[in-house]
């Protein structure tokens, strides 16, 4: 049956979609926390590093009535547990509750695990978020110029530490937050739900992230990353509340995710102008699979724009969008420099898109006025291969730079079907060079066809990235 873009019945339809991939993915997270086999304090979870030592909340006077404060109850915990770092580690436990609590940071060696009817609260009190500097690689913060507010999880210089559950929830109860960005009162940029930085062996898994003041999960200046079964939802309308940010990391492993946002499902980046070309921490090595997101408004992966120091070797595959602007989009432009290669994308479905390929090398939020505008940007070794999409507005945009092309786009074996209110030019291209070769419809001239026999020509890498090799333990424990 044809209905048109606006039309009842194709809302109803979608609406339908996405309610069923909802249900359908919870019901599956639902079946692997009954796996769990958590019965009252015993239960199970699979990890990079089992605990010798556990405690609950409740023995630090944690109060699960989602009025009273345990900031200072879950800092006094985890620094009480850090003692067991060189003995085998600790993990803090979260019975069911609302815990309200305001930042509070982790250490080494450690697990946070949080029960299926756990909820974590994001304090309302500006009293409850210390004020950090800025990242080193931005130079400023991204929604004010001065500092940032520490997230609700936050780690520095650490290593071996999980952040885990049965699907327990994290809750930034963001909507303050956004009417003061929207209203300009920001003196410093919003806090996220979780953010480590500097450190090494990282996991965060089987967690439910609702309504994040900004970024949800925010790996940066860290290394041999899991983040796995995690659901991340906001409204599609809240601003940057990107699902998963890995940020000059090395090493990562994002899988099994299904994420509703108001901002991009994954934003990969590395520094900001100036300042992230001064750093030089490269994004690589990064594993994406087993996506489902839904963004109408940004992208499933972006790469950028911050991406200065360098992104290189991304992985991605098995990926589902629902009403989403974009699939891969690479933001960059004049000022940026870094480089944005070696990037494998494979097995695509997509469904209601803006844009399946999407390129800007005009995208000029910049730090400030002392980038360098001879600072070019390196855009090259692009490969997009097995995509099916439907009900698509336009094919693709792709926006190089006038004088520094992106070179070395690879795209093959592409069915895509238009919208019935779709543009009449389904492929816009400039300053870009590669080949196609079984794309349907058929790209524009800088992309031309190499033929069927080539349909395989788009490399995805066979070999395996150390981080797919890390094995998750099962641990067991009784509170």
């Amino acid at each position: 049956m044809e209905f048109s873009r606006r039309s009842p019945m194709r809302a109803q339809v979608i609406k339908v979609v996405s309610v069923f991939m909802v249900v359908a993915f919870l019901s599956q997270r639902g079946a692997e926390s009954r796996k769990a086999k958590i019965q009252g304090s015993m239960f199970e979870y699979k990890a990079i590093s089992c605990r010798t030592h556990s405690a609950s909340l409740t023995d630090f006077n944690g109060v699960g009535d989602g009025k009273t404060s345990n900031t200072k109850a879950f800092q006094a915990a985890i620094d009480s547990l850090s003692q067991h770092a060189s003995d085998g580690g600790a993990l803090l436990y979260v019975p069911p509750g609302k815990w309200l609590t305001g930042s509070f940071k982790l250490t080494s060696h450690f697990t946070l695990y949080l029960h299926q009817d756990a909820v974590l609260l994001a304090s309302q009190d500006m009293n409850e978020w210390p004020v950090l500097t800025p990242l080193p690689s931005y130079g400023r913060g991204r929604d004010a110029a001065g500092g940032r507010y520490t997230s609700l999880i936050f780690g520095t210089n650490l290593t071996d530490v999980v952040v885990t559950g049965a699907n327990g929830t994290i809750d930034g109860q963001g909507s303050m937050w956004w009417q003061k960005f929207h209203g300009g009162k920001l003196k410093y940029t919003r806090p996220y739900l979780i953010e480590l930085m500097f450190s090494d062996n990282i996991q965060i898994s089987n967690l439910t992230l609702l309504n994040s003041p900004s970024w949800n999960i925010h790996p940066v200046y860290s290394s041999n990353i899991v983040v796995q079964g995690i659901t991340i939802i906001a409204p599609v309308r809240s601003p940057n509340t990107d699902g998963i940010n890995p940020d000059s990391c090395t090493n990562i492993r994002i899988e099994d995710c299904y994420i509703v946002s108001g901002d991009d499902c994954v934003a990969v980046k590395s520094g900001w102008d100036e300042y992230g070309i001064q750093f030089g921490w490269p994004t690589k090595q990064l594993v994406i699979r087993r996506l489902t997101c839904i963004s109408p408004y940004s992208a499933v992966i972006a790469l950028g724009s911050e991406m200065s120091g360098g992104i290189e070797d991304v992985r991605a595959e098995d990926i589902v969008a629902i009403n989403t602007e974009s699939a891969v989009r690479i933001k960059t432009a004049v000022g940026r420099g870094g480089y944005v290669k070696d990037i494998y994308v494979k097995g695509l479905t997509l469904h209601t898109m803006k844009w399946v390929f999407l390129m800007n090398g005009n995208y000029k939020a910049h730090a400030d006025g002392h980038y360098n505008p001879n600072a070019l940007p390196e855009v090259k070794g692009i490969n997009y291969r097995d995509v099916v999409a439907e009900d698509v507005s336009q094919a693709a945009r792709l926006e190089g730079i006038s004088g520094d092309p992106f070179t070395g786009i690879c795209i093959s074996n592409v069915t895509i079907k238009a919208a019935a209110k779709s543009k009449k030019v389904q492929w816009m291209c400039s300053d870009v060079a590669g080949i196609t070769s079984g794309v349907n419809p058929p790209p524009c001239d800088s992309l031309p066809d190499q033929g069927p026999e080539k349909i395989a020509a788009c490399d995805f890498p066979a070999d395996s990235l150390a981080i797919d090799r890390v094995d998750l333990k099962k641990c067991s424990y009784t509170i």
